[in-house]
Order: C-alpha cells, then sequence, then structure tokens
C-alpha cells in the first residue's frame, strides 16, 4: 500500500514539473496578450448568433395573442387571479369579465 502511495505521488510530482514548465521563448513565463487573442473569423465559426428570418416570427415577437392578452388581464386583477388558481383561468375569466 505505501509504495502504490508512493508511486502516486512521484508521478503527481512529475507531471507537475511537466505541465508547469516554462516557454523557451517567453521570457517573462507568462503568456502575453496577443496569445489569448483570436481573430474575428475564428471566434465566428464557433458562435453563431441566431437569426430571425420570417415575418412571422417577427410578427409574433411584438405582438400578443388574444388569449395571452386575457391572461395577462386576469393575473393583473387580483380576485381572478386568486380564483383561476382554484377553478381555472376560463372559469374565472367568465365571472369577472365575461365571455371569452
Amino acid at each position: 500500500m505505501r509504495s502504490l502511495l508512493a508511486l502516486l505521488i512521484v508521478t503527481l510530482a512529475l507531471a507537475a514539473l511537466c505541465c508547469c514548465e516554462k516557454d523557451p521563448k517567453d521570457p517573462s513565463g507568462s503568456p502575453g496578450a496577443d496569445s489569448i487573442k483570436i481573430t474575428k473569423e475564428v471566434a465566428n465559426a464557433f458562435v453563431k448568433r441566431q437569426k430571425r428570418s420570417t415575418l412571422y416570427e417577427r410578427y409574433f415577437e411584438y405582438y400578443k395573442s388574444p388569449m395571452e392578452q386575457m391572461h395577462e388581464r386576469c393575473e393583473n386583477y387580483p380576485p381572478c387571479d386568486y380564483l383561476s388558481d382554484q377553478i381555472g383561468f376560463s372559469m374565472a375569466y367568465n365571472r369577472f369579465f365575461g365571455r371569452y
């Protein structure tokens, strides 16, 4: 057991020395800002922006459906909101605002 533990410690020490070795080209030892920056083309290769292509998607982004407007109207009126949790949205909406 001790020999296995000693072998593990030696292996970890050698791995730490290999990983932390200084780059002979870089005298300061710390990576420069130039090595961290990437070009715009390389960045765009793996970061894609989602584009909205259809007029249909843009329309529904700005305008709410009538059912959603009714839900918000009921949520903004506390008695209707409370009753909708108890008996359901359609019955609560009918009770306070009439038929939808």
